[in-house]
């Protein structure tokens, strides 16, 4: 079954009565008692993405997923990635550098996410393989919703390959075909943990809504919309700071 996005106002919470929203299983069930769910409206270019989820990990104070997307052609790269092995390997785009790790991801052709955990929580005791397993759980089932077959790699079809889509690692997912379907970064500080997700399944508009309330569905056993306002100032110094050097 595919979901009708919630049609609620900000602020008001997503229960199990919320009619037309369903709740797909989860075999570790939820991660979190409570989230909060932005659907980010405003496209943003990379250095900008990057730096409203710096923000949010240091100003959320509760568990927070973003869903946004991005303004122009752009590519990201692992904070530990090589520049040139990864214009190498994909051109006709502006590149900026992640907070987090992970291979060269194409956002001119993907669905991005962020999960945004603010320290003490559960999820930022656990080790990041575990962590990282827990959230990519949640967004096969969610993606189950859709129809689409979502399983956790094992991690033995690893090609090293630049391209994130083309280098399944373990607990990523991959789908009906044994191709990467979804990976991710994560980078700890002592605010908390900051989980970047991509989905190579694109989609848009209502279908991106209806994907965000499944995520939010399968993570939380309550979540609420919440439009988040972040100062343009404070963006702005992020930006200047660390993203909108050369990402090499």
């Amino acid at each position: 079954m595919v979901m009708s996005p919630d049609p609620r106002p900000a602020g008001q919470p997503g229960q199990d009565d919320r009619g037309p929203v369903a709740r797909a299983a989860v075999p570790d069930g939820p991660i979190f008692r409570q989230l909060r769910l932005w659907i980010d409206p405003v496209p943003r270019p990379g250095p900008e993405a990057m730096a409203v989820d710096e923000w949010l990990l240091e100003n959320a104070g509760s568990p927070v997923l973003r869903v946004y997307g991005w303004l122009g052609a752009w590519a990201s790269i692992g904070y530990f990635g090589k520049l040139a092995e990864a214009q190498a390997a994909l051109a006709g785009v502006q590149w900026v550098r992640r907070w987090t790790g992970g291979g060269v991801v194409d956002h001119r052709a993907d669905w991005t996410y962020s999960v945004v955990v603010p320290g003490g929580a559960g999820l930022t005791q656990m080790r990041g393989v575990e962590s990282y397993r827990r959230i990519h759980l949640a967004l096969a089932a969610a993606l189950r919703v859709e129809g689409l077959t979502a399983r956790l790699s094992a991690g033995d079809q690893q090609t090293g390959a630049a391209l994130c889509f083309d280098n399944p690692v373990g607990h990523d997912l991959v789908g009906a075909d044994g191709g990467k379907l979804a990976g991710a970064g994560q980078r700890r500080t002592r605010q908390g943990l900051l989980h970047q997700g991509s989905v190579a399944a694109a989609c848009h508009d209502e279908g991106s809504k209806t994907r965000a309330v499944a995520l939010a569905s399968t993570l939380a056993a309550d979540w609420e919309l919440h439009d988040f306002k972040p100062p343009a100032a404070v963006i702005a110094c992020l930006v200047a700071a660390r993203y909108a050097r050369r990402a090499g």
